[in-house]
């Protein structure tokens, strides 16, 4: 089972992807904040980590960056997930996220996302 970490400060989003993902077949760990993300995962090992842009007094954007400029982490595809920004510029940049979806999202685009970004690491 692919497992899968969401990292958002409003814990309504945070049930929604929960409850959206597990149904789809996916073990989803949550964190409201950033500050213990690489404890986390260091810990569960996820195969994909969705990512929100604003955390509170954290930017997700420079928890991306620590995600992809770490040996042991480098290779897990970050999404990220935003109502207010557009990380498409970010796309493809060194240590940027792997992709991006914009809030209110919809679900299939969501798990579609998912899928693809899950397939692609596996055959990396």
């Amino acid at each position: 089972m692919r497992r899968i970490l969401a990292v958002d400060d409003d814990h309504d989003i945070l049930e929604v992807l929960q409850f959206i993902l597990e149904d789809s077949g996916y073990k989803v760990d949550t964190l409201s904040d950033g500050h213990k993300l690489m404890d986390t995962i260091q810990e569960n090992h996820p195969d994909l980590i969705l990512l929100d842009i604003m955390l509170g007094n954290m930017d997700g954007r420079e928890l991306c960056k620590e995600v992809k400029k770490q040996i042991s982490t480098h290779k897990i595809p970050v999404i990220m997930i935003s109502a207010s920004h557009n990380v498409g510029t970010s796309l493809n940049q060194e240590n940027g996220p792997n992709d991006f979806i914009a809030k209110p999202f919809d679900i299939n685009v969501l798990l579609n996302t998912v899928k693809k970004q899950l397939s692609q690491s596996a055959a990396a």
